[in-house]
């Protein structure tokens, strides 16, 4: 399997705000902390990042 390909959302600036990124995992969905890629992602299904999603567009 190659690397995976992070990439950060549209809405991010680099004015040091809060930003991650993801990356497809296969038939998996990474998310990581921009600014500490070293640290360590976590993994959700594709439904379990829909539901991340969903879940902050409601609190926005």
């Amino acid at each position: 399997m190659s690397a995976p390909e992070w990439r950060k959302s549209r809405r991010s600036t680099n004015q040091g705000g809060e930003c991650v990124e993801v990356a497809a995992l296969g038939d998996a969905i990474g998310v990581r902390d921009s600014k500490r890629p070293g640290a360590g992602h976590f993994v959700l299904t594709p439904e379990g990042f829909a539901e991340l999603l969903r879940q902050i567009k409601a609190a926005e």
